[in-house]
C-alpha cells in the first residue's frame, strides 16, 4: 500500500454537497459509480457535507465540476470522462465513451 505522501499515491475525489438541499443520495450514487469504474485508479471518494446549494467535485483539490459554474449536476457519463481524463487518460470507459 502506498503512503499518502508517496509520489505514486492514487488520486482522491471529493464530492461537496448541500445537506439542506438533500443532495446526499446524489453524491453517494456518484461516489459509488466512480469507485466502481475507477476501482484501481482511485484511493478514495470523500463525501463532504456543506450548505448554500453547493455541489462540487474535485480531484486532488482540482475543481472538475461546480453546479453553479457548470449549470446543474453532471451527467454520469460526462463526470466519468472528466475523471478519466484527469487520472487515467488511456482507460477505456466502454459505453460511456460513445457519443451521446
Amino acid at each position: 500500500m502506498t503512503s499518502p505522501d508517496s509520489p505514486t499515491a492514487l488520486p482522491k475525489v471529493a464530492i461537496h454537497y448541500c445537506t439542506g438541499c438533500r443532495w446526499l443520495l446524489r453524491a453517494g450514487w456518484l461516489a459509488q459509480e466512480l469507485l466502481t469504474t475507477f476501482e484501481k485508479e482511485l484511493s478514495e471518494v470523500a463525501l463532504r457535507p456543506g450548505s448554500g446549494g453547493v455541489f462540487r467535485i474535485e480531484v486532488d483539490g482540482e475543481l472538475l465540476w461546480d453546479r453553479s459554474r457548470d449549470g446543474g449536476f453532471p451527467e454520469l457519463k460526462i463526470l466519468k470522462q472528466l475523471v478519466r481524463d484527469r487520472i487515467a487518460p488511456d482507460k477505456p470507459l466502454g459505453h460511456s465513451d460513445r457519443p451521446g
